[in-house]
């Protein structure tokens, strides 16, 4: 590893696992206590390390409570300090970290520093925490300034944010990129993976913050009855994310979903289509089983996963676009969250 002491690195707390400490009603965020808990870490002190300072959000929270405001938050804090510091490190918990980093991917607006997520399945307070590692490893990475983007560090890998998913709940090795490689692996070194590493962006770096919209995700599975999700269709719904099969594949109980569709986009309603599976790209029209959601008018997801297409409309809604301009953006790479 180069020296890095000459660099800084800015901790960014917003709560989860890692900070988390027993209570008589289960694990929970405690105020102040992880920042005593990292001073103890020795390999953050080495010689060749980055400078280190630390800042928590003013309410730290388990991740399935994170929502817009605080993704706000994190980003006007980045901003905050952004010309002080080589990198930024957010310490998360796992639930939501994949649309945590989705959603920053496009909030960031110019980014051109490292922006690295990570968290714990383990409390560093706990025997074995995998905290200790992810935390070492983020701050090098922060530091190194190879990868100017907003990224997951997390069981040995270094993933795009906006590309990330939650695949175990238990394992340590809890995250992958499957439609995209790995910025990184690390093992005894870190290697990078420079030909999937995004350029940096020479602009002055601008915080789009998101407003709360109405936006809904619906999962297809075998015998739904599409009338059930009728009522949710209102001009109050501004868009809705449809997890399909395959390549965007719907029951031939989808005739009782033309009716639906034709509502939805007579109320201005996006429905984007991503796929269930963790691999592969939607497709419209390929199988005529999609061909319904092809001639309704609905937006592929293509090889989006399911945390991006959320981040990703609540963006560009926030930015004022109109529907038209939407559906087009939808199917297009802004930050790198899909391929074309």
């Amino acid at each position: 590893m180069k020296d890095l002491s000459k660099n800084k690195v800015l901790i960014i707390n917003t709560g989860g696992t890692i900070g988390m400490l027993k209570t008589a009603d289960g694990y929970a965020p405690v105020k102040d206590y992880l920042f005593n808990e990292i001073k103890e870490i020795s390999d953050l002190n080495r010689d060749g390390m980055p400078k280190i300072s630390y800042v928590e959000l003013d309410t730290l929270l388990d991740s399935s409570d994170v929502s817009c405001t605080e993704w706000n938050e994190i980003a006007k804090t980045i901003n905050k300090y952004y010309d002080e510091y080589s990198g930024f490190v957010i310490l998360h918990g796992t639930d939501t970290m994949s649309y945590t980093a989705s959603a920053l991917s496009f909030i960031l607006e110019g980014l051109n520093k490292p922006v690295v997520l990570t968290g714990s399945q383990i409390p560093l307070a706990e025997i074995r925490s995998d905290g200790r590692d992810n935390l070492i490893t983020s701050v090098i990475v922060a530091g190194e300034g190879v990868i100017n983007e907003v990224s997951l560090c997390f069981g040995g890998k270094l993933l795009r944010g906006n590309r990330s998913t939650k695949i175990s709940a238990d394992k340590l090795l809890a995250f992958d990129s499957p439609n995209y490689p790995h910025l990184a692996d690390i093992g005894i070194s870190i290697k990078y993976n420079y030909d999937a590493i995004k350029k940096g962006d020479n602009s002055k770096i601008n915080v789009c913050e998101l407003k709360q919209l109405p936006i809904g995700v619906i999962k297809i599975f075998p015998g739904m009855q599409f009338g059930l999700f009728e009522n949710i269709i209102t001009d109050k719904l501004g868009a809705v994310v449809i997890e399909t099969f395959g390549t965007g594949n719907v029951p031939r109980s989808g005739d009782e979903l033309l009716p639906i569709l034709k509502k939805a986009f007579d109320t201005g309603t996006i429905v984007t289509v991503c796929s269930q599976c963790p691999a592969g790209t939607v497709t419209l029209g390929v199988y005529e089983s999609s061909s319904p959601l092809k001639k309704a008018g609905a937006v592929s997801g293509k090889d989006m996963t399911t945390e991006a297409a959320v981040a990703k409309l609540y963006y560009l809604f926030s930015k004022g676009y109109d529907v038209t301009a939407i559906k087009t953006l939808m199917e297009k790479n802004l930050a790198g969250e899909l391929s074309e």
